[in-house]
């Protein structure tokens, strides 16, 4: 079955094309810029195209079995998932797995949950079986403050006090090969998460601890976080991520003891723990450069 992943050169996809190449699928990637062709493992074919253009999405879709559909966080988001839906429906594709947010329907107001909502409703009613993955906030998006962490000592993300259930993107990874490439799971939505329910002082700690050196929370403040953050992100960017962080301080991103018990049965282990992660992570910074960075969650 060929199998076609969008937003396959950022850090979740990256992810899902690992572990998908090397079996007896044949792994498509989309990609507006086909020179991060040479990043793929081998056997994986980079598709050039855009789903903001109808040439494209019109083109791209033929002889497509399945679609990991992840839109990265844009002000075309919307727009992009629904070209694209349309044209699997016109090319008869006969799966879809769809990469959504943990609790999407709590915050709708926000951009970063909103955008989402309505593309969870066109693809439940898209007449092609589905799958939709709702994951919580990224340990990947860690990444983003190692000179932080490293230079300064400091943890700023704003995460906030209440508690977040962030995962490991490998196991946002492992759900997306599973429901793409075996049966049970159409008509179902997983909320991919991870075991512990984190603040910003206990992901500081976890830091500190991988380190081996003492690390600061940033602590809450939304405007000091926007002041800085608008040096290296756009506008609009830093205007949807501080309303989320400030959802995110006042009532949590937390997961259920059953959505961690279902996650566990579909991947056949435990959510792989922050401290984990941070420890592959601190140890691999003394050596080599950490993946591309994605948006958070």
């Amino acid at each position: 079955m060929r199998i076609l992943i969008t937003g396959g050169t950022g850090l979740v996809g990256t992810h899902v094309v690992r572990e998908l190449a090397g079996g007896r699928h044949d792994i498509h990637v989309l990609t507006r810029d086909p020179s991060k062709a040479r990043n793929f493992p081998e056997g994986v074919t980079a598709v050039a195209g855009d789903l903001r253009e109808p040439a494209s999405v019109r083109r791209v879709f033929d002889g497509v079995g399945a679609v990991f559909l992840l839109n990265p966080v844009s002000q075309t988001e919307v727009n992009e998932a629904l070209m694209g839906l349309n044209a699997m429906r016109e090319a008869g594709v006969k799966r879809v797995a769809y990469l959504s947010v943990h609790q999407v329907e709590t915050a709708p107001w926000l951009p970063h949950f909103g955008s989402k909502v309505g593309v969870e409703f066109a693809v439940r009613h898209s007449g092609i079986p589905w799958t939709i993955l709702r994951p919580n906030n990224f340990f990947q998006n860690d990444y983003w403050v190692k000179d932080a962490l490293l230079q300064y000592g400091v943890y700023p993300t704003p995460l906030g006090r209440a508690g977040v259930s962030r995962v490991d993107v490998r196991d946002i990874a492992e759900a997306a090969a599973i429901a793409l490439t075996t049966s049970g799971h159409d008509g179902q939505i997983y909320d991919i998460v991870g075991p512990d329910v984190m603040t910003g002082e206990s992901v500081a700690a976890a830091w500190g601890r991988a380190l081996g050196k003492p690390i600061d929370y940033g602590g809450d403040d939304l405007d000091a976080w926007e002041a800085q953050s608008l040096r290296f992100m756009p506008d609009w960017m830093v205007y949807d991520f501080r309303h989320m962080w400030a959802h995110f301080q006042t009532h949590g991103l937390i997961a259920s003891a059953d959505a961690i018990a279902r996650q566990t049965k579909l991947l056949g282990h435990a959510p792989r723990p922050f401290h984990v992660f941070a420890a592959e992570t601190a140890a691999a910074w003394k050596s080599t450069k950490p993946p591309v960075v994605s948006s958070p969650a």
